[in-house]
C-alpha cells in the first residue's frame, strides 16, 4: 500500500529552498529598515516596480544586507512577470548627487533580477540638480547599465511613464501600501507553505510508516496496534484542521482591505499572494483526500486483521472441544449385553449429545461468520475457507457419529428385550409342565385339564415368544458381514506392497507446453544390452549429458527470464505486495542448483564421454552437493502456497510465462528419480563387469538421497510437536502402520479397545526418538490432498524395548516401554517392511548399547587410573 502522496514542494517560488534559502524571517531586521520595498506596483507591460525611499543611511547599508534585501524583494512576484523585467524608482529629492551616484553604482553592481528601466528622482534642490545633470551625463557608462536611466525633476514626471494606480501615496500615486503589514503577510504566507510542506512530509512518513507495517498475529497486538494507528491517525487529522484553519485566515487578512471596502482594489503582488495561498490550500485538500483514501484501507485491512485474529482464536478453541467430545465419542463402542446396560448407554450417548449441543452450535455459528467475512471480501479468504470447511466437517462427523450409535444401541435394546421376552416364556412353560402333577393326569378328567392348560398356554406363545427370531439374526448377519467386508477391504489395503522410498510428485496443475525430457526414459534404456558393455556405457552416458544440458538450460530460462523479471523496475508496479521481497521463497534456491548443475555437475559428466567408468566415481564425489535437492523441497509448500496467492495478479498475467516456470522448476525431484533410473541401467549393462562395485555404490547413494528428500518432506508436515526435530537426530525411516496399545496401569478401555480398533498411525524413526502422528490429508483450492502429520505421543529410543515376533501375524512386532509397562503392537503392509523397520530399530539399539559400554569402560579404566 502505497500513500500516493508525494512529499509535498510548492510550485510557487516561494518555498523553492532549493535554490533561494532566503525567507523574510531570515532578514526581518533588514527589511523593518525600508530602504527598499515591493510595492506590489506594476509599469504599463506588467513590470514589478522596486521603489528605493528616501534613506539617509543608504550608503553605510552593509553590502550583505543590501543583497539579501535585493535578491528577496526580486524573488517575490512570479516567474512570469520577473521574467519581463524589474522597474526601479530611486526617490533622490531630498539627497544630493552622492546619494544619487552611490545608489546607482550599488545597484548596478548587485541587483540579481532582470533590469527593464530605472527612474531617478533628482535632487529638488538647484545646485544639487544641476550636479546630477552633469554627473549623469559624465558617469553613465561607470554605473554599467545595460538599460535607460531616466532622470526625473518631479513625480508629476514619473506619472508619464507609470500611472498613479501603480504608485504610492508617497511618489503621487493611489497605491495603498504599508511596510509593517506587507512584512506580515510575507511572513504568515512563508510560515503557512512552510506548514503545509511539513504536514504532507508528517503523513508521507505515517503512510510508509503504515504501509511497512507487518499485521499482528494475535488478537491483542492487533487491537492496541489499530488503536495506536487509528490515534496517530486522528492527531494528524487535527494538524490538518489546523493547518486549513491557518490557510482560510491568512487568506482573510490578504483579501481584508476589499472585504473592508468595496472601492478597495488588491495589488498584483497582494493578488498573487491570494493566489499562492489559494494554491497551498488546494494541494493541501488533495493531500488530505490521498491520505483519506489510504487511511481508509488501511483502516478497513486492520479491521479485517482483527476480525481474522478473533476467527482463528475462536476456531481454535472451538476444535479442542469438538476433537475431545470426538475421542469420547470414539471410546463408545460397546454395545451392551443387557437391557440395563444398553439403557445406560443410551443415557451417556444423550448426555454426550447434550453436552456437545453448545459447541456444535457454536461451531455452526463460527463456519457461518467465516462465510460472512469471505462474502464481505475479506483478504484473508485462503485462511478463512479451510477452517470453515473443517469446522461443518467435524459437526457433521459427530452428528452422523451419534446417529449411527442411537441406531445400534436402539437395534441392540430391541434384541435383548425380545431375548429377555423368549427367556420369560420359556421359563413359564417349564414352569407350568414342572407344576403338573403326573398321577392326577393318569385319570381322564385329569388329563384333559393338563391339555387344556398346555393349550391356553401355547395360545400366548404369540405375545411371549421372539416376533421374527429370524429378522434379527439376519440383522446380527448383516452386521458381522459389514464388519467382515471391512476387515477384508482393509486386509487388502493393508496388504500392498510399500516401497522403502515414495517420491513425492508435483501437482499436475496444468500440461507444460513443451515435453520435458528430465523424466524420458531413454530410447534403448532398460533392454537387454547385447551390445558390448562400452557402446551401452556410451549410450546412456550421452543420453544422460543430453538430458543435463536440457536441464540446464531450463534453470537458466527459468533464473533469467522470469526470476529475473520480478527484479524488473518496470515491472514493480506489478508486483503485489504479498509477493514483495518473496522471490527466494518463490523460487526456493534454484540459483544454488542452477550453478551447481552449470559449472561443476555437466562439466564433469561430460568429462566421462572418453571415460565411462569414471562416471560412478563423479556420483560419489557430489554425494554431499546433491544434498541441496533437499533444501529445495523443504522450500516447496511454502513455494506452493505464495503461488496460489498470489497466482492471479495481474504481474502474473503479464509476465504469463511464468506460470510454465513455477510448473517445470517442481520437476527438480523427477530429475534426480531419472538419474537414479540411469545408473541402475548403468548397471544392468555392465554386470559382472569392472566397475560394477563403484555402480552399485552410486546406485546406492542416489537413492538414499531420494529417501533423504522424500523423508524431509514428510518430516517438515509434522505439526503438534513442541520440541525441534532437529535435536532428534537423523530420520532415519517414516510409514504408515496399524498400531495397537496395551497398557498394564489403568487405561482399561483403552486396552479393551485395543484389541479390536486399532489406531492409524503414521510413524517417524530418529536415532534420538520415535515419533508416533496421525495423517491428515485436505485439498488445497483444488489441488492435489496435501498430507500433514498431527503429533500424538513420542517414545526415547534410549527407553524402549522392541519384540520382533507377535504370535498369530509374522507383520506385526512390539515396541515397549518401562519395563512393557507400555507396549506398542505394530502391525506392517508386508514382511519385507516390518523386517526393514526392525533392522534399522535394532541398529539403533546395538549403537546405543555400544555407546553405553564404551562410556562405561571409559569410566572403569579412569577409577583404575585413580587408584593406582
Amino acid at each position: 500500500e502505497n500513500l500516493g502522496i508525494s512529499v509535498f514542494t510548492c510550485t510557487d517560488e516561494i518555498m523553492q529552498q532549493e535554490i533561494r534559502p532566503l525567507v523574510a524571517v531570515d532578514i526581518i531586521e533588514q527589511l523593518h529598515r525600508q530602504f527598499a520595498i515591493l510595492s506590489g506596483g506594476r509599469g504599463k507591460d506588467g513590470a514589478p516596480i522596486i521603489t528605493f525611499p528616501e534613506f539617509a543611511g543608504f550608503s553605510d547599508i552593509p553590502d550583505e544586507d543590501f543583497l539579501n534585501v535585493v535578491t528577496y524583494l526580486t524573488s517575490i512576484p512570479s516567474l512570469e512577470a520577473a521574467s519581463i523585467g524589474f522597474i526601479i524608482i530611486i526617490d533622490r529629492r531630498r539627497d544630493k548627487w552622492s546619494a544619487v551616484k552611490a545608489s546607482l553604482t550599488r545597484i548596478a553592481g548587485a541587483f540579481p533580477g532582470n533590469l527593464q528601466l530605472v527612474f531617478v528622482l533628482r535632487p529638488s534642490r538647484f545646485i544639487q540638480r544641476t550636479i546630477a545633470d552633469i554627473g549623469i551625463k559624465l558617469y553613465r557608462d561607470d554605473f554599467k547599465m545595460k538599460v535607460p536611466i531616466i532622470m526625473l525633476n518631479s513625480v508629476s514626471d514619473l506619472h508619464g511613464y507609470i500611472d498613479k494606480s501603480q504608485l504610492t501615496r508617497e511618489l503621487g500615486g493611489t497605491l495603498e501600501y504599508g511596510h509593517s503589514q506587507w512584512i506580515h503577510h510575507r511572513t504568515a504566507i512563508e510560515n503557512f507553505a512552510m506548514t503545509v510542506k511539513t504536514t504532507a512530509q508528517m503523513l508521507q512518513t505515517f503512510g510508509t510508516d503504515l504501509a511497512e507495517t507487518e499485521l499482528p498475529n494475535d488478537v491483542q497486538c492487533t487491537e492496541e496496534l489499530l488503536s495506536a494507528h487509528t490515534d496517530h491517525h486522528s492527531k494528524l487529522k487535527d494538524e490538518l484542521k489546523l493547518a486549513v484553519k491557518q490557510g482560510a485566515t491568512l487568506l482573510t487578512c490578504i483579501r481584508e482591505p476589499v472585504t473592508r471596502s468595496a472601492n478597495s482594489k488588491l495589488s498584483s503582488d497582494e493578488l498573487e499572494n491570494v493566489a499562492t495561498v489559494e494554491r497551498l490550500l488546494a494541494q493541501l485538500d488533495e493531500t488530505e483526500k490521498a491520505f483519506d483514501q489510504f487511511w481508509t484501507k488501511h483502516h478497513l485491512k486492520l479491521e479485517q486483521c482483527l476480525q481474522l485474529r478473533h476467527f482463528e482464536h475462536d476456531f481454535r478453541e472451538v476444535k479442542l472441544t469438538l476433537d475431545n467430545l470426538m475421542e469420547v465419542q470414539a471410546g463408545f463402542a460397546d454395545i451392551g449385553d443387557s437391557v440395563t446396560r444398553v439403557e445406560h448407554l443410551l443415557r451417556e450417548q444423550k448426555q454426550l449429545e447434550e453436552k456437545g449441543q453448545e459447541p456444535l452450535e457454536k461451531a455452526q455459528s463460527l463456519a457461518l461468520h467465516g462465510e460472512q467475512l469471505i462474502q464481505n471480501n475479506h483478504y484473508a479468504v485462503d485462511s478463512i475457507r479451510p477452517k470453515c470447511v473443517e469446522l461443518r466437517r467435524i459437526c457433521d462427523d459427530f452428528t452422523n457419529e451419534t446417529k449411527k450409535k442411537y441406531d445400534i444401541l436402539g437395534k441392540s435394546l430391541e434384541l435383548h428385550k425380545q431375548l429377555d421376552k423368549a427367556s420369560q416364556w420359556c421359563e413359564a412353560g417349564i414352569y407350568l409342565l414342572a407344576s403338573q402333577a403326573v398321577d392326577k393326569c393318569q385319570s381322564q378328567e385329569g388329563a384333559e385339564t393338563a391339555l387344556v392348560e398346555i393349550e391356553k398356554f401355547l395360545v400366548t406363545a404369540k405375545e411371549h415368544q421372539l416376533s421374527n427370531p429370524k429378522e434379527i439374526l439376519q440383522k446380527l448377519e448383516d452386521v458381522q458381514e459389514m464388519f467382515d467386508k471391512r476387515q477384508v477391504s482393509l486386509k487388502k489395503l493393508a496388504a500392498k506392497q510399500t516401497r522403502p522410498v515414495q517420491p513425492v510428485a508435483p501437482h499436475p496443475e496444468s500440461s507444460p507446453k513443451r515435453a520435458s525430457p528430465k523424466i524420458t526414459r531413454p530410447a534403448g534404456v532398460g533392454r537387454h544390452c547385447n551390445s558390448p558393455p562400452f557402446l551401452s556405457f556410451s549410450h546412456i552416458i550421452n543420453e544422460l549429458i543430453e538430458t543435463e544440458r536440457v536441464y540446464v538450460e531450463e534453470l537458466q530460462s527459468i533464473i533469467e527470464g522470469y526470476a529475473s523479471e520480478m527484479d524488473n523496475p518496470n515491472l514493480v508496479h506489478l508486483i503485489p505486495s504479498a509477493l514483495q521481497n518473496k522471490k527466494e521463497i518463490l523460487f526456493g534456491n534454484l540459483p544454488e542448483i542452477y550453478e551447481f548443475h552449470n559449472r561443476i555437475f555437466l562439466k564433469e559428466i561430460e568429462n566421462c564421454i572418453e571415460n565411462p567408468e569414471l562416471l560412478a566415481r563423479c556420483f560419489l564425489k557430489r554425494k554431499e552437493d546433491l544434498q541441496i535437492y533437499e533444501k529445495y523441497c523443504q522450500n516447496k509448500p511454502r513455494s506452493e502456497a505464495l503461488w496460489r496467492q498470489c497466482g492471479d495478479s495481474i504481474f502474473f498475467q503479464v509476465e504469463f510465462h511464468c506460470r510454465l516456470a513455477v510448473q517445470d522448476h517442481q520437476s527438480l525431484f523427477s530429475f534426480l528419480v531419472f538419474i537414479s533410473f540411469s545408473n541402475q541401467e548403468m548397471l544392468k549393462c555392465s554386470k559382472n563387469s569392472e566397475g560394477t562395485a563403484e555402480l552399485e555404490e552410486a546406485l546406492a547413494t542416489m537413492l538414499d538421497i531420494i529417501k533423504s528428500v522424500n523423508d524431509s518432506m514428510h518430516q517438515i508436515a509434522i505439526t503438534g510437536y513442541e520440541g525441534d526435530v532437529s535435536e532428534l537426530g537423523k530420520l532415519l525411516m517414516q510409514g504408515s502402520f496399524n498400531v495397537w496399545t496395551d497398557h498394564k496401569k489403568g487405561h482399561n478401555k483403552v486396552k479393551d479397545l485395543a484389541r479390536f480398533k486399532p489406531m492409524q498411525r503414521h510413524l517417524f524413526l530418529y536415532t534420538k526418538m520415535l515419533l508416533f502422528c496421525k495423517k491428515r490429508e485436505e485439498n488445497t483450492d483444488g489441488h492435489e490432498k496435501t498430507a500433514s502429520y498431527s503429533f500424538k505421543n513420542s517414545l526415547k529410543m534410549s527407553t524402549v524395548g522392541i519384540t520382533e515376533n507377535v504370535k498369530g501375524d509374522n507383520k506385526k512386532f512390539e515396541i515397549w516401554y518401562n519395563g512393557r509397562e507400555e507396549v506398542y503392537i505394530i502391525q506392517a503392509s508386508s514382511v519385507e517392511l516390518k523386517n526393514t523397520w526392525i533392522s534399522e530399530i535394532r541398529k539403533v539399539l546395538t549403537g546405543q548399547l555400544e555407546a553405553c559400554r564404551g562410556r562405561t569402560e571409559r569410566v572403569r579404566f579412569g577409577s583404575v587410573a585413580f587408584l593406582l
